[in-house]
């Protein structure tokens, strides 16, 4: 075969162009046939707080939380519709439009009643990693994604992806049906996925080969990326600090390099990426693109301790996001697009020592008291390990014994309720028949939207806030605050009116308005009505 003239090369390399150029206009000028989105993107900012949104505007720049806030229809006041949520329990609860009673993913870990181990929650051995060795899948997620019913009502054609930091904000985020979840591996630094959805896409090798972020990180002095973010303090404890400067050479460099300021462009690359090296937006058939970013501090250090990491996280973060929006809207059109954006509602705590003010404050020690529960029930039914596990502030029964004993379990959960209470730094106590029969009430709506019979334990126990609840066994020292985190719900782009609207509104209402703009079924759990997104 003979050697193609170089003149040729030249002539297809154009044409190419031409094409490719040709496509681009045509997918920019040109609104989906049918009026819905090309492009919905989902983005869940982990521990994003309104107050250090808004703290921080000085520093950011003009096309990122600016835009959003100024041009997008911004619910200011949203909430979860669960207690303590976590990560893992957020973006499922985004992905499916309810609450952990339903779709059944409770927090990032919970007891395997059969072992009486803890459980990662996305954790399946059925599926090995693709570039991990973590095997993974969305078994434990019990219900539909938004993605899973845009596959469905598109017959398959859609696309769907999911990028993020953590697994299991990857995961849930993606759902069953997606064409790949994309997290960053905590031991090789490297963007993997599992063959539960297929492999590791070719593109993804390629980024990881160009941007080789573990040889970045080895390399890498992180360190304020805006001159002006020393000089400024939104915090009591402020004036001028130093600028910092953290390198990344332990054992857990990649674990760090994940709550750092970087990771966000590390989130923004791959997502360009995905954007530029897949099909997403070139036809009138929606594509869904969930991302996770991170607002957390370093190392998850709290905001008195490390308060210009904070800060510069925020500006990055700002960046990151002025980023996205752009090659979206440059990709597809600013009509054709639509973007949400919302927090996972919780922050990592305070660690202050509260006596030192004279403030309630105590301890409470989980091990402790599953021991004394014990041994009041082996008093009154006699020998035996009727507290099997603890997780957290829950209690895990041996039903098997309680069954063959022929116990009342009505009767013990009363008993062992009625003793908890007495505890010092017991603010109430929740067993699971309360939370399945009892009375609704406002305060244990939130407690019962966290709860699921599969995962949870029999007794939930409501710790005091100020107080700190240890756990000898799980190395558990958690600070208990009951105070509202703020943080806002922001649509943007296709056909939203801006508007400011402070009414309350839970998250689970995003998967049904979602729904409603690309025209499919709400998934299958999701009972709420949706929102509107023009000016009534």
């Amino acid at each position: 075969m003979k050697n193609i003239p170089s003149n040729t090369h030249r002539t297809t390399l154009l044409l190419s162009l031409l094409l490719a150029v040709s496509t681009l206009s045509s997918a920019q000028g040109s609104k989906a046939a049918n009026g819905v989105p090309r492009v919905v993107v989902n983005i869940l900012v982990d521990q994003l707080r309104s107050d250090y949104l808004e703290a921080f505007m000085p520093l950011y720049g003009e096309e990122g939380f600016k835009k959003l806030l100024s041009e997008g229809r911004v619910y200011t006041q949203a909430e979860y519709p669960l207690a303590n949520p976590d990560l893992a329990s957020a973006s499922a609860s985004l992905a499916t439009g309810t609450s952990p009673s339903n779709h059944g993913v409770t927090g990032k870990k919970w007891i395997d009643r059969k072992t009486l181990r803890p459980v990662f929650c996305c954790d399946d051995s059925k599926y090995t990693g693709a570039g991990t060795t973590d095997a993974t899948s969305p078994k434990h997620l019990g219900v539909t994604t938004i993605g899973d019913e845009l596959k469905v009502a598109s017959e398959g054609k859609a696309l769907v992806y999911a990028i993020a930091p953590f697994r299991e904000a990857a995961v849930f985020s993606a759902g069953h049906a997606a064409n790949c979840a994309l997290w960053l591996d905590d031991n090789s630094g490297n963007w993997v996925s599992s063959s539960y959805y297929g492999g590791l896409p070719a593109w993804v090798t390629v980024h990881n080969q160009f941007q080789n972020i573990p040889e970045k990180v080895k390399a890498t002095t992180w360190q304020p990326i805006n001159p002006l973010t020393g000089n400024f303090s939104y915090f009591l404890s402020g004036g001028v600090k130093d600028p910092f400067k953290h390198k990344f050479k332990t054992e857990t460099a990649f674990l760090d390099y994940k709550t750092c300021g970087l990771i966000n462009e590390e989130v923004g690359l791959l997502t360009t990426s995905c954007l530029t090296n897949t099909m997403i937006g070139r036809d009138d058939i929606t594509d869904y693109l969930s991302v996770t970013f991170y607002a957390g501090n370093f190392r998850h250090q709290t905001a008195s301790v490390a308060p210009i990491e904070l800060q510069d996280i925020y500006v990055r973060l700002d960046r990151a996001l002025a980023e996205l929006i752009q090659t979206v809207e440059k990709k597809v059109g600013r009509e054709n697009a639509l973007f949400v954006l919302t927090s996972s509602g919780y922050a990592d705590e305070e660690s202050a020592d509260l006596s030192t003010y004279r403030i309630p404050t105590g301890k409470f020690d989980v091990v402790r008291t599953a021991s004394m529960l014990n041994i009041y029930l082996a008093a009154i039914y006699g020998p035996g390990q009727f507290v099997e596990a603890t997780h957290g502030t829950q209690f895990y029964l041996n039903h098997k014994l309680i069954e063959e004993r022929q116990i009342s379990l009505t009767e013990l959960l009363e008993r062992a309720q009625d003793l908890l209470l007495q505890f010092s730094g017991v603010k109430d106590v929740y067993t699971s028949q309360r939370l399945l029969q009892g009375a609704w009430t406002p305060g244990i709506s939130r407690i019962r939207g966290g709860y699921n019979a599969m995962t949870s334990g029999d007794i939930f126990l409501e710790i005091a806030p100020g107080w700190r609840y240890v756990n000898a066994d799980t190395k558990e020292n958690q600070l208990v605050r009951a105070s509202y985190i703020p943080f806002p719900i922001i649509f943007y782009g296709h056909t939203t009116t801006s508007a400011k609207i402070d009414t309350p509104v839970t998250i689970d209402f995003i998967a049904p308005t979602l729904s409603k703009v690309m025209r499919i079924r709400a998934p299958n759990a999701c009972s709420n009505a949706p929102l509107s997104l023009q000016q009534q």
